[in-house]
């Protein structure tokens, strides 16, 4: 459907583009290659694309999830899913019986969790988490020799172990992250020797989100999480000037439409606070979008937005519900499609873009899009 339908039905809508979806995925395998598992992170409602949706649109093109949370892996369950679900937050000793039930894998991560585990009259399959530097979640290496006996006595619900890298997209530096691995790897030989790891009974091992995934084989291991480069987004920008041969395909555009138009003169105030006096005639196009749905306050008389190919520049205050923009010179009327992040005509308005403007990262910018907008497939 065109955005001038879409803008007759709908306020403002997130269209998700399916053979961008199609092409990072391609794109990821053949990176991996056949013998590497492809984990989709969709947590946070799948960075802002809808947790179910895009969960279903990449479902036959990976082997498995990874989420945030119980919650969000039960969704995921009940929209239809039956691939492994990894749960990589702190799962609540409460929902440990549910996630068995859901066949749901969870995270153990510190000796708090890994006691209710030992007490759950029905333990969930779960992968034990390493803090190898990042030191958020996760064992210190020298504390797993400890809780060994613990690990023998839940058995076959010890199925994987993994780490996360803090600053692997960093490219000027490596060294960090080639100490997190050496880490992990000592850590998974020392699993492996004392009997964790067989060809009968072999441990997940994985270690690299997008940014590892990009730089090379080595940390590919058994598993890969790809989360932002699967929504056709690199993780920084030197990975993607580093990587030039490597093509991502965005995957969200973010739209509006223009409600009202207003002509108004030298003088004249605009928004809250008088926060922007006009120094010449203006023509205003208001849009039915605030922060409320994701368009950060602090794009105030600084944001831009594209109107049938042409910039147009926030002015005022950015409202919970509403934005006003320059339209002065833009051919334009009620009801016109107005692109926040996207391809709009011959220009482009990329999140990166919108993010930078906003003080803040493309992660954040995406994951903060209202929920309740609705995802149009492409």
């Amino acid at each position: 459907m065109s955005a001038r339908k879409l803008s007759r039905s709908l306020r403002t809508w997130v269209e998700i583009d399916r053979s961008a979806i199609q092409k990072n995925c391609e794109t990821f395998r053949s990176i991996i290659g056949p013998d590497v598992k492809l984990l989709a992170v969709v947590k946070s409602n799948a960075y802002g694309h809808g947790l179910t949706l895009f969960s279903g649109l990449v479902e036959n093109r990976v082997d498995g999830f990874c989420v945030d949370s119980a919650v969000e892996g039960i969704r995921v369950r009940e929209f239809g899913i039956r691939k492994p679900i990894l749960i990589l937050g702190p799962t609540l000793p409460d929902l440990y019986d549910r996630s068995a039930s859901e066949g749901l894998t969870v995270s153990i991560s510190n000796h708090d969790a890994l006691r209710a585990l030992m007490r759950c009259a029905r333990a969930p399959d779960f992968h034990l988490k390493i803090d190898t530097g990042m030191h958020r979640q996760g064992f210190s290496p020298h504390d797993v020799p400890k809780i060994f006996r613990h690990l023998k006595k839940l058995g076959e619900s010890f199925r994987g172990v993994y780490t996360h890298f803090a600053s692997a997209k960093d490219v000027n530096y490596p060294t960090f992250t080639e100490k997190q691995y050496a880490l992990f790897s000592d850590l998974c030989g020392l699993l492996r020797n004392k009997g964790f790891d067989t060809p009968a009974r072999p441990l997940i091992q994985h270690c690299a989100a997008t940014g590892a995934t990009l730089l090379g084989k080595k940390y590919h291991l058994d598993a890969v999480r790809v989360g932002i480069g699967l929504y056709g987004l690199y993780p920084s920008k030197e990975l993607e000037i580093q990587l030039p041969m490597i093509k991502l395909r965005p995957v969200l555009s973010w739209r509006t439409m223009i409600s009202e138009i207003k002509f108004l003169a030298p003088g004249d105030y605009v928004g809250y606070d008088l926060a922007e006096r006009l120094s010449r005639p203006t023509k205003i196009a208001v849009l039915p979008i605030g922060y409320w749905h994701g368009f950060p306050r602090s794009l105030s008389s600084t944001g831009i937005v594209l109107i049938n190919g042409r910039s147009a520049r926030v002015l005022g205050r950015v409202s919970m519900d509403l934005v006003t923009v320059d339209a002065t010179g833009i051919r334009c009327r009620v009801g016109d499609t107005a692109t926040i992040i996207g391809k709009d005509a011959r220009s482009e308005r990329a999140v990166d873009d919108a993010a930078r403007a906003s003080g803040t990262i493309h992660y954040e910018f995406l994951t903060r899009l209202n929920p309740l907008m609705e995802r149009v497939l492409t």
